[in-house]
């Protein structure tokens, strides 16, 4: 059997996953050893080639009595956003998945790694291990003195998304709507462009995928890293408020910077509905846009798995091999596969950190 095509991915919500088990050790053992649900844990990453990538901190809303993912399914929708968090709530909650990575890393007896820097994901690639970089999808853990964000990079932070769609201290994000321009509300606030100025002299990546239309825009005159929209789409494909326009692709584009591709159903149907019988033709479709917008050099993978709706085809962290099988019979070859699969994030990274 040929070996799957290795695969880093730009973003997942798996730390959630487990956080939300309330195991005795959070998941830890099921994570490393598979069957505790989910679309990711070792063994499924080991089987679909998955050798790394950036692991989301993402601390959710109390209940609202709203199914989001029911809304979603509508041929038009727009979700209610949450109160901001409160800050002691989210830094709790924001260590509690920290630690759940470090205490995977030391449970697993070298096959998981937490990683720093390039060399050392193409390191944990080389070993065999799985190349896990902390990332925060909304910063509500961080106040605007920006202590936490010391805290959090001397932990491993290398990358950070300033606002979940919510709004939070530092900026407003893009809502759960369709159809819709992403160019609603305001940018980032005075303490977010602090923010994005720390980050850049800590070199910590600025993942723009939640952001509006107007934050982007202020991270773009603002940072001099390149541009980075983790896990988003073509929004000429899905107008949907999370995805981005030929605009925001062009200086992504024109900065060096990468779009990972988003598996989420409704940020691939051109209805934008939430539904897994999506075809992975959808997927090329983005795929052929974002390419013909940013060159192939700047374009990824940004699954969301265990935080969305994933194409049956592909289901889980396994099914990569079928989705670069698809994306084959579309008309890739191999050598443009790696680059999509992993070459383009780690080029990406080290524009962004150095080696």
């Amino acid at each position: 059997m040929t070996a799957p095509i290795p695969v880093f991915d730009g973003h997942n919500d798996v730390l959630l996953r487990l956080r939300e088990r309330r195991d005795d050790d959070d998941g830890v053992r099921s994570f490393l050893e598979g069957g505790g649900g989910g679309q990711l844990d070792l063994p499924r990453a080991r089987e679909g080639g998955l050798f790394g990538g950036l692991f989301a901190i993402f601390v959710p809303s109390r209940q609202l009595g709203v199914d989001y993912v029911a809304m979603m399914r509508a041929a038009t929708y727009d979700v209610p956003l949450p109160a901001p968090l409160p800050l002691g709530e989210a830094q709790g909650a924001t260590l509690h998945m920290a630690s759940i990575l470090l205490r995977i890393a030391r449970a697993s007896g070298g096959e998981v790694a937490v990683c720093r820097s390039v060399s050392e994901i193409l390191a944990a690639k080389d070993a065999g291990r799985l190349a896990t970089v902390l990332h925060i999808e909304g910063a509500e853990a961080i106040a605007p003195d920006l202590d936490m964000l010391h805290v959090l990079h001397a932990a491993g932070l290398r990358s950070i998304g300033p606002v979940w769609s919510r709004p939070n201290v530092f900026a407003h994000g893009a809502p759960f709507r369709f159809p819709s321009s992403p160019d609603i509300g305001p940018g980032l606030t005075s303490a977010g462009r602090d923010l994005v100025r720390e980050c850049d002299a800590l070199k910590i990546l600025i993942d723009l995928s939640h952001l509006n239309e107007a934050g982007f825009w202020d991270v773009a005159k603002l940072s001099r890293a390149p541009l980075v929209a983790t896990h988003s789409n073509a929004h000429a494909v899905t107008p949907h408020a999370r995805n981005l326009t030929d605009r925001q692709l062009d200086a992504i584009r024109d900065t060096g910077g990468l779009v990972g591709l988003n598996f989420a159903t409704c940020f691939l149907r051109e209805d934008g509905r939430m539904r897994a019988d999506t075809p992975l033709e959808t997927m090329a479709r983005h795929l052929d846009h974002l390419i013909g917008r940013l060159g192939v050099d700047h374009v990824g993978f940004g699954s969301d798995f265990d935080g969305a709706i994933v194409p049956e085809a592909i289901s889980d962290a396994a099914g990569l091999p079928r989705l670069m099988e698809s994306l084959r019979a579309h008309g890739f070859d191999d050598a443009t596969l790696e680059r999509l699969a992993w070459k383009n994030w780690l080029g990406a990274l080290e524009r962004a950190w150095g080696a």
